[in-house]
Formats: structure tokens, sequence, C-alpha cells
């Protein structure tokens, strides 16, 4: 504790340097806590991604390529199949062109909620089940846009129906909750009856079919079954669960654990070669400074740990406040991103990197002032 004085005068003996130092590691431990908590929202979506829900779509495009209604029953005939809904999506927009929601069109048959992530009352869906024009609400746009239960809400569709218009309009009959971290946000459900016979292209078709099966177990031989009864036939299909498509999306973005740490990798290199330069130029201004200290009796030794102590004080409040504002910034992010977090690990781990890299930039301005010898640094001083 009694040398905590000289640590801190040597700290403030410039203090635009020292704040420099200190809001360089900031930035950087900000950026390795949000880039962490990033990892983190992407393990998680992958992992609360279902494996039990099957995802049935064009082999040759997921998006572009419809796939005909009349799927539907042959797919449905496939063992281990236990409900299977055709789904067609689009996109609308209300009032401003930046007020938009997605369009899922589904069959509202009993039971068409299995095959989705989707939590709906029971009095919703017998609402949505009985009008042709019933559209529920997921929650978000609720928030967003203040719709309630008996609003007609009109819509400006990219598709037109046959009379040429596209003008769309539906009664909201209920609200619901998603919980596919990866799904849409902004999203809104109608019915694929309506929808189909009302549009005046693409009638008869769909985007995909949303298959539920029997036993998650058998979600891998289910798909190949599907895919094997349109083998060699004008609608070739593929399916996949939604875990296996959320870990297709990481994959199509490269190894992104990899892409985390070499990014982090350069920013704490680049971090280590400034600050050490810093430091050490720091050194040769104290010479005669750590002069007078070891000529009061400072052993090499002391000089060392001095340097070194003043080193881990600016890294580790740096990493301290980084990490607190990449914590306090990652809630706001959530909002768009679900998932994101700071578990403790992160902490703990950004710390000991944060002292990592204070003992290994400061090791060499440190081993500098401990190995100066006091008649040499006097005399070049003197000289000077």
């Amino acid at each position: 504790m009694k040398y905590l004085p000289l640590v801190w005068s040597g700290l403030w003996r410039k203090p635009g340097r020292t704040i420099l130092v200190f809001l360089q590691v900031s930035v950087a431990f900000a950026l390795f806590g949000v880039l962490q908590g990033l990892k983190t929202g992407v393990a998680h979506a992958v992992a609360a991604a279902r494996a039990d829900l099957l995802i049935v779509h064009s082999r040759l495009s997921s998006i572009a390529q419809p796939l005909p209604y009349g799927l539907l029953e042959q797919i449905r005939t496939v063992p281990g199949v236990k409900v299977a809904i055709p789904v067609e999506l689009s996109f609308g927009t209300w009032q401003k062109p930046d007020q938009g929601v997605g369009v899922v069109s589904v069959s509202p048959e009993e039971g068409w909620p299995r095959a989705f992530t989707f939590t709906i009352a029971p009095e919703y869906l017998a609402a949505f089940r009985k009008s042709r024009t019933a559209m529920l609400v997921r929650d978000l746009v609720v928030q967003k846009y203040g719709w309630k239960v008996g609003d007609h809400i009109p819509l400006q569709m990219a598709l037109a129906q046959e009379n040429g218009s596209y003008d769309w309009a539906f009664d909201v009959v209920g609200t619901f909750t998603d919980s596919d971290v990866g799904g849409g946000r902004y999203i809104v459900i109608v019915s694929y009856p309506y929808f189909d016979e009302a549009r005046l292209q693409k009638k008869g078709t769909v985007n995909h079919f949303n298959i539920a099966v029997t036993d998650a177990k058998l979600a891998t031989q289910v798909a190949e079954a599907i895919d094997a009864r349109f083998a060699n036939s004008s609608h070739e299909t593929k399916t996949e669960s939604l875990r296996e498509m959320a870990q297709s999306s990481m994959q199509a973005i490269g190894d992104f654990d990899f892409l985390i740490r070499a990014v982090v990798g350069a920013v704490l290199v680049a971090l280590l070669f400034a600050t050490t330069t810093m430091m050490v130029h720091s050194i040769h201004e104290r010479t005669p400074e750590l002069a007078v200290v070891k000529t009061l009796g400072f052993t090499d030794r002391a000089v060392f740990l001095l340097i070194l102590a003043e080193a881990l004080s600016v890294f580790l409040a740096g990493a301290v406040c980084g990490l607190v504002l990449a914590t306090l910034t990652l809630p706001f992010a959530a909002r768009f991103v679900l998932g994101l977090s700071m578990p403790g690990v992160v902490v703990a781990m950004g710390l000991a990197l944060g002292a990592l890299v204070a003992v290994i930039g400061a090791a060499i301005p440190a081993a500098l002032a401990a190995r100066l010898r006091v008649a040499t640094a006097l005399a070049g001083h003197r000289a000077a």
C-alpha cells in the first residue's frame, strides 16, 4: 500500500498519455465484449432453433422458386409427418414505405400452429378460422404500430389482386408470440386460401411447407424420405430443420468463431504495440526520476514491479470500462438480434486478457527501468 502514491504519481506524470492509453484499452475491450456477446447470441439462436420442425422448399431456391400446393398431400403421407402446412411469404407496408410487415399466409386448419414456433390463444385461433380476411399480429407489431383486435388494417403489397389493385385489407382478430429467435420480428399471419384465391399471379403455389414430425429423433429420416419422394421430378425439394437452416446461415459467412478471434487478436496486438511504444518513451523521459528512486534504495525488482503496477492499473481500469460499455450496449442491440448477452466468463476472460496484455506490454519498459544504472542516468541527465 505504501507504494500506491508512487504508482499514482507515475500514472499522472503525463495525464494526456495516460488518458490516451486508457481510452485505447477501453475501446479495445468494448469491442471484445460486443463481439463475444454477438458470438453468444449466434450460439443461442442456433441452439434455440428447433430440430423437430422441418421446412420443405425447392432445391433450386428457398425463396425465388415456388412449389405446387399439390405436393402437400404427398408430404402428409410420409411416415413420421405429424402436421404439414403450406406457407406463402410476402411483404406489405402500412401507411408509410418504412412501416413494413412480413405477411405469412397459412392454411388455418386444425392444429396448424404445431408446425410453427408461434404461441396463440385458443380464442384467437377460433376467430382466425372463422374469417377469410382474419389477421393475427405478432406482439412486436402491436408494440410498434399500436394495432389491436378489431382494427381493419390496409396494406400495400407488391402482389396484385385479381382486380389489379395492390391494396389489401385484413381484420385483426388476435395476437401471437414467436419463440424462434431467428424468425422475423414484425410479421402477421393471414389465411392462405383467401390470399391464394384473391391474388392475380402464382395461384396454387407456396413458398414452402412447414412440417412437424412425430418425434424429433425422426427428423433426419423424415427429411430424407420427403426429398426422396420428389427426386428427379420437376419440383425437387430440399428439406431442412430450423436448426440446420440456422447452422447453414452461420456457415455461409465462414467460420464465425475464427472471424471473432481474428478481429479481437488483431485489436489486442495493435494495442500491445501502441502501448509498449508509449511506455518505452515514458521510461526514457523519466530516467532521472527513476535514478533518484533507485538512489533512495529501491531495488531493481521493486522498480520493475512499480512500472508493472502502473501498466496493470491503466489496463485493468480500461478493460473494466470497456466491458461495462459492452454490457450496457448489448441489451439495446438485443432488441434487434435476440440472445445477445455478456456471460460472466467473458468478463473474467476480458480482465485476464487485460492483465496479460499489460504484463507483456510493460515487460520491456519495466526491464529497461530495472536495469537502469544510477551513475549513467544521472551523468546523462547532467550532460543534457
